[in-house]
């Protein structure tokens, strides 16, 4: 299915955004050849994704996802690290992560990571042309760029200033 091109330029609606998180998290396969070890790892992700996607109450927003030729990399979108922590702690990604250490162990087939990042409201700016939604802003929402907007300082400072006007 084709995303709709919006044309023009965009930035993230930001009125009224809390904090969120940005999570990354993927695996490298460091040897080929040991497919019985990166394959499962690599297995194991699509049915998580499919539960965050189908139960938007876990605070899953939304995720990109990219494939290059020894790594993953997802980057997900979460409304608290509350959310992400109570996810990391329940029964589908517990089951998830015990079968990775029972099957890879200490085995360097394939390698794992993760990154959070708690992102704070007026900390943070975006800019998309020519774009169908992606990243943040499918999560959060868009807004057209305007003459108060244009440019990253500009919409870095009118989230700054709006906050010292209401505090």
């Amino acid at each position: 299915m084709a995303k709709e091109i919006l044309q023009g330029r965009y930035t993230v609606e930001t009125s009224g955004s809390d904090e969120f998180v940005v999570f990354l998290i993927g695996m490298r396969i460091n040897k080929w050849w040991a497919i019985h070890k990166w394959l499962p790892v690599f297995l194991a992700m699509p049915p998580m994704i499919r539960e965050l996607y189908t139960n938007k109450q876990l605070g899953f927003l939304t995720m990109e996802n990219f494939i290059n030729f020894r790594t993953t990399l997802m980057v997900q979108y979460w409304k608290t690290e509350e959310d992400l922590m109570k996810y990391a702690r329940g029964q589908n990604h517990l089951k998830a992560w015990n079968d990775f250490n029972k099957k890879v162990g200490k085995n360097n087939a394939v390698g794992i990571y993760h990154e959070t990042y708690l992102i704070k409201p007026n900390q943070f700016e975006s800019i998309y042309g020519n774009m169908p939604k992606f990243g943040l802003a499918k999560a959060l929402g868009l807004k057209p760029v305007s003459h108060s907007n244009k440019t990253a300082r500009q919409r870095l400072r009118t989230k700054t200033t709006k906050e010292h006007v209401h505090s």
